[in-house]
């Protein structure tokens, strides 16, 4: 990451605003879109934090590793969640989480936070977005919604 690309600084400042004014404790929370910028720009890395079948049925970012807050009928997040995250890379580096909906990401960056990453970003609006009034996800918000890169199983 460039210290010096301004879009980059301004996207971190919006997202540590937002974070402080809900009261989280990880450094920020970025739009789907802010996500995707700090990807490309190589300022961050997406992890999805969703189970197996929904990136494998549902979709999934391409080169964005998967680490499962909870798995598929468990009922308590992923015991290993730390030790996975921790393969990928230094506790300093950005680390940007993604699920369906912005929920379970908030809880694996509260986790990274806690944990002595300082650089955890929930991503809002999950890949899928909130259900709208028809019980439908992907038709007002999230990773697909915002027309960002994708691709299905």
């Amino acid at each position: 990451m460039s210290a010096d690309d301004p879009e980059v600084r301004a996207i971190i400042q919006r997202a540590e605003v937002r974070a402080q004014a809900a009261h989280c404790p990880y450094r920020g929370a970025v739009t789907p879109a802010e996500a995707y910028t700090l990807f490309t720009r190589g300022a961050a890395r997406i992890v999805d934090v969703r189970t197996r079948f929904e990136a494998e049925y549902v979709g999934r970012i391409p080169e964005t590793p998967l680490i499962e807050w909870k798995s598929l009928g468990a009922s308590g997040p992923n015991p290993d969640f730390l030790e996975q995250l921790a393969r990928l890379g230094e506790k300093g580096s950005n680390y940007l989480f993604l699920c369906r909906s912005g929920v379970r990401s908030h809880a694996a960056a509260t986790a990274a936070t806690e944990a002595g990453y300082t650089g955890a970003f929930n991503i809002l609006e999950g890949f899928e977005g909130d259900l709208d009034e028809h019980r439908q996800r992907g038709t007002q918000a999230g990773w697909r919604h915002a027309g960002l890169p994708w691709i299905q199983s």
